[in-house]
């Protein structure tokens, strides 16, 4: 039996596993860094273990100070949530050791499914089909690049230990190989400690389908039906649905039996998800879904599962951990509507979807819809971790119904001034093609500008700009409530004021005037701008030009700017160099992603004030580039 549960990770992972632990009775602990002291989750746990510095590699990643953790809170049971040590084998053998309950699947198979070449060898054995391409263990880049001119362009290069999109890299021709070859390898070496690869040929229209499974330790396996996650930006999941669209009882019956298999295979037990791409030119077709690889832990789509079939997953995990029988046979689980989920991260679209970091001033989540999120008005967005700060989960009787409560749901969301990609969320599920179920894993970037560019800001939005900066307005020292100190634009005998000029990011705009209340959406920011929350967009207006508006200067000079904290990953060029408009100048490492810093116009490297492995701050100077002659 389970009497305490230590969840080895944190926010909205360890918030969700408590709420199922504390169902069922179990007391909780939480551990913390030093960037989550005031984190939700630990202050919603029974107990609460400081495990070290901000750094995840001195505390969430610290096997020994996590065991060290079990043993001072009295914990009989580890969850590894998902993510951080949730696939770490070593981790896991550990726990066991140490003597308490590990909340995931046995060690051996971790291994088996942790390394994507080996894992496609064995389920080649286990007859699932899986995706052509190169699985050897040459990493010589040369190779490499033979192999890829062997399979054809394009190819798709993927770490051997990734996942979440880490290390892997889409090469449309030779000519791009090595650099993207560098890229893969790096952020493979930096998310896993292993920069090894396989290459994989690139499926045109690609669809990202994945079965959940479960096993018990009695030997029985069953599956929960697949997911569709298709819609991704960087191989990043963005919006997962169940079950998937275009999805035909015969295909769902042999992708689900192929799942099952897999699972068998390396004798799994606990939750696990098996993941395929299909090839999706001519509907979904048995013959045309591969392989690609397992999760040994469970997803943070999860929720979309468990609102389909009426099942609370974590509740399963913790039953067959203490060697229960699953709860139902397979028989007994059924699929009922339609559940899409959607992830709101702190980024901004508008600039190429940089993470955004600070304080949540502001932060309003719709109560229409579950809401999995581990962080609160008053926190703040760290550079250590993962920029996601919630999930949107709707429910309804077809995918329509449940596309248009998500859309709404997201419509709700008001954030700032952290910037986050409700907007971007809310053009995705209200497009047309993605209404009608036409989707794959290039339906983002095919129509990149539509759904990144935010409307411009509507009457209404103008208009409740204008009231909230009126409202402002100083009023006189000796009379608060002097009219006259808010008759902006007052003139003796002139008609009334019907417009009232704004700037928003530096473009003057005339909103107009109304006479009624002060909406609910418009934040009085403290910094004095107006905010307007429409749609999932943060609008923000200020009464006053700013300075490249007044005159005061052009509003660049050339530098290229770290826009967070982050560690200098490659520098591509040196001062002299020539360089082009949209080349990679500087790639930058944060929030677990690489983000290519790149030339806002034609010119040449005036200076270079960095090297690979520097630590900068946000704002530092990373170059300088001057206008080409």
């Amino acid at each position: 039996m389970i009497t305490t549960l230590l969840v080895a990770n944190r926010g909205e992972i360890a918030r969700r596993i408590f709420r199922t632990a504390r169902r069922m009775g179990l007391a909780t602990v939480a551990v913390y860094s030093d960037a989550d002291t005031q984190a939700p989750h630990m202050r919603e746990a029974d107990q609460a273990v400081r495990l070290g510095p901000a750094a995840a590699q001195e505390s969430y990643l610290s096997v020994e100070r996590v065991l060290a953790a079990a043993a001072a809170s009295g914990a009989d049971a580890i969850h590894p949530g998902y993510g951080f040590l949730s696939e770490n084998a070593e981790f896991a053998e550990a726990v066991m050791a140490a003597g308490f309950v590990w909340v995931g699947p046995p060690p051996a198979a971790i291994r088996a499914m942790g390394l994507k070449d080996a894992a496609k060898a064995l389920m080649i054995e286990a007859g699932v089909p899986v995706t052509p391409g190169y699985h050897g263990e040459n990493q010589d880049a040369d190779h490499l690049a033979a192999q890829a001119e062997q399979i054809g362009y394009p190819v798709l290069i993927k770490a051997v230990a990734g996942g979440g999109g880490k290390g892997m890299r889409k090469v449309e021709r030779p000519a791009d190989f090595a650099e993207a070859l560098g890229a893969a390898r790096r952020e493979a070496a930096a998310a896993f400690g292993d920069d090894r690869v396989l290459l994989e040929t690139y499926v045109a229209r690609p669809r990202h389908i994945e079965v959940q499974v479960f096993g018990d330790s009695h030997g029985q396996v069953v599956h929960l039906f697949e997911r569709d996650c298709s819609l991704q930006r960087r191989h990043q999941k963005v919006i997962e649905e169940a079950p998937a669209p275009g999805m035909s009882p015969e295909v769902r019956e042999a992708v689900c039996a192929a799942a099952v298999r897999a699972a068998q295979a390396v004798d799994y037990v606990g939750a696990g998800t098996v993941e395929f791409i299909a090839d999706a030119s001519e509907g979904l077709r048995a013959d045309r879904i591969w392989f690609m690889e397992m999760n040994t832990r469970l997803q943070v789509e999860h929720p979309v599962t468990e609102a389909v079939t009426g099942q609370d997953l974590v509740e399963w995990q913790l039953r067959v951990a203490a060697g229960e029988p699953l709860p139902l046979t397979q028989d007994q689980i059924t699929l009922t509507g339609w559940a899409m989920e959607a992830r709101l991260y702190a980024e901004n679209p508008a600039a190429g979807f940089l993470p955004s970091i600070g304080d949540l001033e502001h932060f309003v989540l719709p109560d229409t819809v579950r809401v999995d999120t581990g962080v609160e008005a008053g926190g703040t967005v760290s550079p250590h971790y993962d920029p996601m700060i919630a999930k949107l989960i709707a429910h309804g009787a077809s995918r329509q119904v449940a596309a248009r409560r998500l859309a709404d749901a997201c419509a709700q969301v008001q954030v700032w001034p952290v910037r986050t990609n409700a907007g971007f969320l809310v053009r995705c599920l209200e497009d047309p093609d993605f209404r009608r179920g036409e989707i794959d894993t290039g339906f983002i970037a095919a129509r990149q500008d539509r759904l990144t560019e935010a409307a411009e800001p509507s009457a209404r939005v103008l208009s409740a700009a204008a009231q909230g900066l009126l409202s402002q307005a100083p009023a006189s020292a000796s009379e608060p409530s002097d009219p006259w100190g808010v008759l902006t634009g007052f003139r003796l005998n002139a008609i009334r004021q019907s417009h009232l000029r704004l700037y928003q990011e530096g473009q003057a705009v005339e909103a107009p005037l109304d006479d009624g209340p002060l909406s609910a959406d418009v934040l009085l920011d403290a910094s004095g701008a107006i905010v307007v929350f429409e749609a999932g967009e943060a609008y923000a207006f200020s009464g006053t030009p700013p300075a490249s508006v007044a005159g005061e200067g052009p509003a660049g000079d050339g530098a290229v700017i770290a826009p967070m904290p982050g560690k200098v990953v490659a520098v591509a060029v040196k001062a002299g160099d020539a360089v082009t408009r949209g080349q990679t100048l500087v790639t930058l490492e944060a929030m677990k992603m690489e983000h290519a810093l790149a030339a806002a116009f034609d010119g040449v490297v005036e200076s270079v004030s960095v090297a690979a492995g520097d630590q900068v701050s946000e704002g530092a100077v990373l170059a300088r580039l001057t206008q080409a002659s």
